[in-house]
This record gives structure tokens, sequence and C-alpha cells, in this order.
């Protein structure tokens, strides 16, 4: 092989290295799912998000139906307020959907999970999730471990 070819057949390969490492870049920092406004939103109060971020996973039964498109402190009620982007196909999440921050992953990444109620009524653009629970704040809980002992 001469070294034209040799020169060539190795800049292809650090191309192809190069687009695949922007390519796993965008899906650990959750930037492959932009998605445009297709999808309503419904708000949740949180009294502690953790590090919730936007464009956070949100999830029901393990199916990704949607991201956190904004999170806000509300000075009224002295809380988070997380606006929830979920996508039209599932529209059907019932009025008493509760909503819970959990962690995913060795890295910790945090992320919304849905667990639908039982109403005959849907959630439809501009709802809120009534009953929400926050993020497991670990110094918190481990002090109050060492309080009661």
């Amino acid at each position: 092989m001469n070294a034209r070819a040799m020169e060539i057949l190795v800049g292809t390969f650090m191309l192809l290295f190069f687009a695949a490492m922007v390519i796993l870049a965008m899906k650990v920092s959750n930037l492959a799912s932009l998605t445009g406004g297709d999808g309503y939103k419904v708000v949740a109060y949180f009294e502690n998000i953790g590090g919730l971020k936007p464009r956070a996973p949100v999830s029901a039964s393990g199916v990704r139906v949607g991201q956190v498109s904004d999170i806000e402190y509300d000075p009224e009620t002295f809380q988070a307020k997380v606006t929830l982007s979920i996508n039209n196909e599932y529209s059907e999440f019932p009025i008493d959907t509760t909503a819970g921050i959990y962690t995913a992953g060795l890295l910790g990444e945090q992320y919304i999970g849905l667990d639908p109620g039982g109403d005959i009524d849907f959630l439809v653009d501009g709802d809120e999730v009534e009953f929400t629970q926050s993020a497991l704040v670990l110094e918190r809980l481990i002090g109050r471990v060492l309080v009661n002992q």
C-alpha cells in the first residue's frame, strides 16, 4: 500500500472516530433528543429537585414519555416549579398521576418518573401534577440517622 492510500485511510478513520465521539457526547449530555413543541406541558412543584436539569427525561414504567422543559423557583410557594413536556402520543395520564424525582445510572443522572393514578379524567396542557415526591438528598438522610441515634 502506498503512502497516499495510507494517509487517506487514516484520515477516514479519524473522521469516523470524531463523528462517533460527537454522537456519544450528545447522547450522554441528553442533547440528541431535542424535540420541538410537539407535546403538552404540565407543571409539578417540588420541595427539592436535587440535581434535576432541563431536558432531563420524563418516564413512565421505564418508557420515556417526555422531558423537563423548564425549572424555576416560585417565590409564592417557596418551591421549585418544574415544567414537563409530555409527548402527544402519551396524552392519557390520569389527573391523579404522581411525579417523583429518581436517580438513574452510575453517573447519578436524575429524571422524573410518572406513576399513573386511576382517575377517569386526563391531564391536559397547563394542568398541575398535584402529588409529587422530591429528590432524596443523601446529606439530609444521613443527618436524620445521626440525630435519631
